[in-house]
């Protein structure tokens, strides 16, 4: 403020304090008055009479030497001794008088001699606001951590100001800001100011905060003075590290080498020194395996391969990494790591066959399910997509589920265990990967069977040679079936149809072994009382329900040599095989001289007679043929041959073990005359013989002729009822010439028989290792089965 502001301000207060003088009362005691004059009034400036306040004589004053003995040390008043008045003589600064104290009163001692009187006079020197508060310092400087709480107080400096009461410091002021504000706490009469915080301090946002203290005095007008306080925020660790990303995301191939880098995660802490130095680790909840897949590196935050990175185990990591200062508490923050496996085609499918059984029956229906297929990849996308097939050629196909990779092995077609018992069927799965793995697994699957195949007879019908004279109870054939199906479906028995009529009481004589089919005769066949026969077995089976089927077995009964010939001529009247012929001696060579016949009932080769002359008296005489018979004379006769002759003639059949018999010729040579006459009777006694032979023949030819028949019908019945190639045909022929020859023939397949006597066919030509009289005739037929026991 000017100086002469501040002159006018105290002559003001020097005008309002000298009118309240004049109206206050004067105290008197001990004649001690008070009065009162504002610091800084002009010097002369009257403080008031005392003279007449204290009732002196004004004009006896300075004979009196009414003056101020004491008080102040540099007389700041003086009395005037002309008039009495008190006034200002020096410059008066109530704070150099009194300092602080307040009031500030100053005691005048003041005498008057003659009389000796002693008067006080007290004196208060009024403050005027003449000075402004002020701080010892011009800056305050302040450290706060910045982790202080707000509410906190900080204590400032004092201002001073040397005016009292109303004039000194009245309050104090802070500059308008967020963080900060004034309390004023009193202690006594001063007053402390206190910086309050209101805020949280940040020093990362604000290192250093500029305050403005203002002190006011009361005065009036006020004075005011400031401090420039300056809040400098310590680093407290506040600041936890803070990660670039919340979430890392980053992919890798899987199988990658170990120690390959990942990724790096970076973490900044705005706190200074060691409060913002960063260490990196993973977090403590992750699961024990990470530790041995992934390292990281506490400095840099770089995170490596460490273990076997395999999709199919884990295809996601995720890792949590904790990021640390180094302050004290230190503070940590944590973020996510996400690592992505990708997938490479390294896992072949795998294929799971869960089997209903691994039987199948034969009958089952197309779309029967016989086994479910599982596919699984552990590989992902593509390479675990899989393509499943069969191989070809097989009856079943894979049907695909609802779900993925899941196929239904079923039936496509019906199945035949007789054709393919056993299917090995080969399960392709291969992925779609680059390149594609593949992998095979075989099904094996056995065709259960059903019976479904009746019994089969190689051949049907079977012709059955059985030689005559078999042994009763013998196994004489043996008829065998065979079933393509299996076990009990396959178990064969067999028996004999029997059937009313004549071939019935024919099978009365057969039986069969119903587990193996060998049939025994009970009675020994004679080819001479029966030729063939025809009977039918039957193969049944054991499966449910039971399949049969039949065979018809056609006998042929052969000839053995069992029956020895039988003569005919020469028979003399007692049965014995002699006769006599007599012939002219004058007969020429070449005469015949009778014929020797005979019968055998067998046929063919059996049948066959052959005739020799075992004895003869003269070799050159007769001859004998050794097909029919005859004896013929070889030359004529001379004088000196004998009248009597005797021939024995040998008739042997042609069977492997040839039956013969004998006959006796004997010839009587006698002159013409009596050859004449002997001729009539012979040829009388001849007719009669003849008669009789003819007889025999008739009934002989007779019975072969209907047994022949009755063949024949029967047959032709047999292929009228039946759809076979067999075709038997009986040829009776009598050839009698000297002797009685049989010759049958029949036909079986593509062959053709005959059974012939002494003259065969021409053209026919005989089996090798067959019979010796069977004939095989060339026939174009289909074949049938032939039995030759």
């Amino acid at each position: 403020m000017g100086a002469g502001g501040q002159r006018r301000g105290i002559q003001s207060w020097w005008f309002a304090l000298r009118f309240s003088v004049l109206l206050s009362c004067v105290e008197r005691v001990s004649a001690q008055i008070k009065y009162s004059v504002p610091e800084e009034a002009k010097v002369g400036s009257v403080v008031g009479n005392v003279a007449k306040d204290l009732g002196l004589d004004i004009s006896s004053l300075g004979e009196r030497r009414f003056r101020i003995v004491s008080g102040t040390k540099d007389a700041q008043f003086e009395v005037n001794q002309n008039n009495g008045v008190l006034y200002v003589h020096k410059n008066i600064d109530r704070e150099e008088l009194c300092e602080s104290v307040s009031p500030c009163l100053i005691n005048l001692k003041m005498v008057a001699e003659n009389p000796m009187e002693i008067h006080y006079v007290g004196v208060e020197i009024m403050d005027v606001n003449d000075h402004s508060p002020s701080f010892q310092e011009e800056e305050k400087i302040l450290e706060i951590s910045e982790s202080t709480l707000p509410g906190k107080r900080f204590q400032l400096p004092t201002a001073h100001d040397p005016d009292v009461v109303t004039n000194t410091v009245r309050l104090y002021k802070l500059n308008q800001n967020e963080y900060f504000s004034i309390q004023i706490r009193e202690r006594g009469e001063d007053k402390i100011p206190f910086v309050v915080l209101q805020k949280a301090l940040d020093r990362e946002k604000n290192s250093e905060h500029r305050l403005i203290l203002t002190a006011v005095d009361g005065g009036n007008p006020p004075r005011s003075g400031t401090l420039n306080v300056t809040v400098i925020v310590l680093d407290s660790n506040d600041n936890h590290p803070i990660f670039s990303q919340e979430v890392y995301s980053v992919t890798m191939p899987e199988n990658v080498a170990s120690d390959t880098s990942v990724i790096t995660v970076k973490a900044s802490d705005v706190d200074e020194g060691t409060n913002g130095e960063i260490e990196y680790f993973f977090g403590g909840q992750l699961d024990r395996k990470i530790y041995d897949m992934f390292s990281l590196d506490k400095d840099t935050g770089e995170i490596r391969v460490k273990g076997e990175i395999d999709y199919e185990r884990v295809d996601v990591f995720k890792l949590d990494v904790h990021a640390s200062d180094k302050g004290q508490p230190p503070m940590s923050t944590d973020c996510r790591v996400i690592i992505k496996v990708l997938d490479k085609n390294d896992n072949k499918p795998q294929i799971e066959v869960t089997s209903l059984s691994n039987m199948v029956s034969e009958d089952s229906k197309p779309g029967t399910v016989v086994s479910l297929i599982s596919i699984t990849d552990q590989d992902a996308g593509l390479n675990g997509k899989v393509i499943c097939s069969l191989s070809e050629n097989v009856p079943f196909d894979l049907k695909p589920s609802f779900q993925d990779n899941m196929y239904s092995l079923v039936l496509k077609q019906r199945l035949d265990r007789e054709s393919v018992s056993h299917y090995d069927i080969t399960i392709t799965a291969t992925d779609c990967g680059q390149p594609p793995l593949s992998t095979f697994k075989t099904l094996s699957i056995d065709v259960s069977d059903v019976n479904d195949n009746v019994p089969q007879f190689p051949h049907n019908p079977i012709d059955l040679y059985l030689v005559e004279n078999n042994v009763p109870g013998n196994p004489i054939f043996s008829v065998t079936a065979s079933d393509k199906d299996l076990n009990e479906n396959a178990a064969l028995t067999y028996h004999i149809v029997r059937e009313d009529g004549g071939q019935g009481k024919i099978t009365a004589f057969l039986n069969i072994n119903s587990d193996n089919g060998q049939i025994s005769a009970l009675k020994s066949f004679d080819f001479e009382v029966l030729k063939t026969f025809q009977f039918q077995v039957v193969a049944t089976d054991s499966g449910t329900p039971s399949l049969s089927s039949n065979v018809t077995v056609n006998v042929f009964i052969l000839d053995q040599n069992d029956n020895a010939p039988v003569i005919l001529y020469p028979v003399s009247s007692n049965g014995s095989a002699e006769g006599v012929e007599e012939i002219p001696r004058n007969v020429n060579a070449g005469h015949l001289v009778t014929k020797v016949r005979a019968y055998d009932a067998d046929i063919g080769y059996n049948g066959w007679l052959l005739f020799s002359l075992q004895e003869v008296t003269d070799h050159s005489l007769f001859g004998l043929d050794r097909y029919t018979g005859q004896i013929r004379t070889l030359r004529s006769f001379t004088e000196t041959d004998e009248a009597e002759h005797k021939l024995l003639i040998l008739v042997k059949d042609n069977g492997n073990v040839s039956l013969s018999a004998s006959a006796t010729v004997v010839v009587k040579l006698v002159e013409p005359k009596e050859a004449f006459a002997a001729s009539d009777v012979k040829s009388a006694t001849k007719v009669d013989e003849e008669d009789n032979v003819t007889f025999y023949l008739m009934i002989t030819l007779g019975s072969v002729s209907v047994l022949f028949i009755i063949s024949i019908i029967v047959l032709i019945a047999m292929q009228c009822s039946k759809s076979t190639d067999y075709t038997s045909k009986y040829l009776q022929e009598t050839n009698y010439d000297g002797t009685l020859c049989h010759s049958i023939q029949y036909r079986s397949g593509d062959k053709r028989y005959m059974l012939v006597g002494p003259r065969m066919s021409i053209g026919s030509t005989i089996v090798p290792g067959s019979h010796a009289n069977t004939l095989v005739l060339p026939d174009r037929r289909r074949p049938s089965g032939e039995v030759r026991l």
